[in-house]
């Protein structure tokens, strides 16, 4: 069931503010072991992706479905809003938001590429055999 750019804007608004006060609340539990750090910087690319798609909302929303997100600003400013909420957890937090957040950022561009892209035909060659 899919929901309109501005309904998925609120929904993913709604998720960002959540996941980033979970984060918060479980602040000194996310830095208390390895595990749970590496587990803060998963938690941190999941905000990553939670902001990007607001952002990618409100843009469709404001400027047309044609409009697309771009490296510079939206990913960089979703990055750095991401970054600097793991940041606020554990410093290695950072490193794996930042690893997580690639990883989820190339899975995004393989099925936004895949879904919205328009096939380019092959030109098929035509053998032709020359006479002597």
């Amino acid at each position: 069931m899919s929901v309109s750019s501005g309904v998925s804007f609120a929904l993913s608004s709604i998720l960002t503010v959540l996941v980033f006060s979970g984060m918060q609340i479980y602040k000194s539990l996310l830095a208390s072991s390895q595990m749970y750090t590496i587990l803060g910087g998963y938690i941190g690319s999941l905000l990553f992706i939670c902001v990007l798609t607001a952002i990618g909302n409100l843009e469709t929303t404001i400027f047309g479905k044609s409009f697309q997100q771009k490296l510079f600003p939206e990913v960089m400013f979703a990055l750095i809003v991401s970054l600097i909420a793991s940041g606020l957890v554990h410093r290695v937090a950072i490193t794996t938001c930042f690893l997580f957040s690639m990883v989820a950022l190339y899975y995004i561009n393989r099925i936004s590429q895949e879904t919205y892209s328009v096939p380019v035909p092959v030109p098929v060659a035509v053998h032709t055999k020359k006479r002597k």
